[in-house]
């Protein structure tokens, strides 16, 4: 029996024109799955139905598949694997580190990796200040981070040279982007279109000048 999101899912894809294959998309779902039996008993997500999941965690991540950069991610603050478990899926040529200090979350971020049988996803227990990488991330993304002073500061250690730094936002951090140090600055912001959902979200690409 077809899954009950199935056809909501392919359609959100087909606007955000990401071409993903049914085997991707069953995953896609699966995770959903998983995400609300967990939800149930671990309060990973204020969000409880899986049509509102759909939305705002799906879709909300897999928005920004065309602005990841590989082969090194990193995904600071992770939760319950958002947005590197679905980029994960989406952009399998990438490595995805999923950090989060959290035990609990990091523990249903490893069982799902396991049923869906993801292997290009680490994930680490820790807090972002002391975690030390083999190597540096090309692309380091945030998806709720407290502001984008505190987010620099604490991952530039991490991040390569020419790497960038994605800051998933609602509203435009108008504030929050006059507190940013040098040497990082905005270089791109996108207004994304997420589809189903009925408020603001920006990407801002940050980058050292």
């Amino acid at each position: 029996m077809a899954h009950p999101l199935a056809e909501g899912l392919a359609q959100g894809l087909e606007r955000l024109e990401l071409a993903l294959d049914v085997g991707v998309q069953a995953r896609l779902l699966a995770y959903l799955d998983l995400l609300a039996k967990w939800n149930r008993s671990y309060n990973l997500t204020a969000v409880r139905k899986p049509e509102q999941m759909l939305v705002r965690h799906l879709f909300d991540s897999l928005a920004i598949c065309p602005y990841i950069r590989g082969p090194q991610i990193l995904d600071v603050g992770t939760g319950a694997g958002l947005p590197g478990i679905p980029l994960a899926l989406a952009c399998p040529e990438h490595d995805f580190t999923l950090l989060d200090s959290n035990s609990k979350k990091t523990r249903f971020v490893t069982q799902a990796l396991a049923e869906l049988g993801l292997g290009n996803v680490t994930v680490v227990q820790s807090r972002v200040q002391t975690f030390e990488a083999a190597a540096d991330f090309d692309t380091i993304v945030s998806r709720a981070y407290s502001t984008l002073a505190e987010f620099v500061r604490d991952v530039q250690p991490l991040l390569a040279a020419d790497g960038i730094l994605l800051a998933m936002k609602g509203v435009y951090p108008t504030t929050e982007l006059a507190e940013l140090a040098a040497p990082f600055k905005l270089a791109q912001n996108v207004e994304l279109q997420v589809p189903g959902l009925d408020a603001k979200r920006n990407l801002l690409i940050i980058r050292r000048d």
